[in-house]
């Protein structure tokens, strides 16, 4: 699979904006699409001229008319070119859970009118995937983009070209699909502590994960202490299952965010709270709320509290001086 490798200059981008607006779905036309001799078709032409040259100059017709020939087969090649981009239809479609440093694979539909052969689509910092045949019936198309960094990510315009069918002229269209993706904090494993509902007092207990009230049984990993294996489950040969254990009241446990972090120690910090999130997400009989300095997400559980604590740690951006000031206040 090859790396895409090229970069819109900021002339180009404002004027692409202006003639391909961004949309969640495309259709390619003559509006969009452009065509230029490849360096194959550069060196068809060019041998056509010479040949043309030569034969008048010799006054040989055969070589006169080989030289004709081969200009004819690059005009209806522009014309073949052109009609397998016309028509193509993109649809840009909603891009799995990604954490930074992952690589997400967005998914895009692919349909045409008529059969179209040899598409390649690549995002500026992704692979280039390259569709074989597109028909009326549509397909998936998935495009890997590596990730770096949490929050919104922009994939870039999508170039979409195409060399057939001999390869001597190139079509391509830059368009945008309009698909930003949010892309959560990396993983930092770390203990996860569950805290009492604010104004439980400074006496509040913390409770140790797995360590109160009985819950469940879920699959044992390595690691895990052999304290909470369920050996009575193990003899009777359903295997290595291991105890949960719950807040023995019930109450509402938070995650909090240490104060004055900054940099790496802040981003960190964020890591650490996306584990803790997708950890307490695997036990159904636990209520989580998360505080992020004024923002506060009221204790809840299940997927949806998941994916609202992840984009909430994803866009998090630390308070500035004034803001901190006016919250001590």
């Amino acid at each position: 699979m090859a790396s895409a490798s090229y970069k819109l200059s900021p002339w180009l981008h404002r004027w692409l904006n202006r003639r391909i607006p961004a949309a969640k779905h495309q259709r390619l036309s003559h509006r969009s699409i452009f065509i230029l001799p490849s360096g194959f078709g550069l060196m068809w032409l060019l041998l056509s001229l010479l040949l043309f040259l030569f034969g008048t100059n010799y006054q040989n017709n055969l070589v006169i008319g080989l030289s004709l020939l081969l200009g004819s087969i690059f005009v209806s090649a522009i014309l073949y070119s052109y009609r397998n981009l016309a028509g193509l239809q993109l649809s840009a479609l909603p891009a799995p859970d990604v954490y930074a440093g992952e690589t997400v694979a967005i998914p895009l539909k692919v349909t045409a009118d008529s059969q179209l052969y040899q598409i390649n689509l690549s995002y500026p910092a992704g692979d280039v995937v390259t569709v074989k045949e597109v028909t009326s019936q549509g397909q998936i198309a998935a495009l890997p983009l590596p990730t770096r960094h949490r929050g919104y990510l922009s994939p870039g315009r999508l170039l979409v070209e195409s060399h057939y069918p001999l390869g001597l002229c190139r079509v391509w269209s830059w368009v945008d699909m309009d698909n930003p993706l949010l892309v959560f904090p990396a993983y930092h494993p770390d203990k996860v502590r569950l805290h009492s509902i604010p104004g439980g007092g400074e006496d509040s207990p913390l409770y140790q994960f797995g360590m109160d009230e009985f819950c469940g049984l879920k699959s044992w990993h390595p690691g895990e202490s052999l304290k909470q294996v369920a050996w009575k489950q193990f003899a009777q040969g359903r295997g290595m299952l291991s105890k949960e254990f719950s807040d023995p009241h019930g109450d509402p446990v938070w995650l909090q965010l240490p104060a004055n972090l900054c940099g790496e120690a802040l981003e960190q910090a964020l890591e650490t709270l996306c584990w803790q999130v997708d950890q307490l997400a695997k036990q159904n009989c636990v209520n989580w709320g998360l505080q992020l300095d004024k923002q506060q997400l009221p204790p809840a559980a299940g997927e949806a509290q998941r994916i609202a604590c992840l984009r909430a740690l994803a866009v998090y951006q630390p308070l500035t001086m004034t803001e901190a000031s006016d919250e001590q206040q």
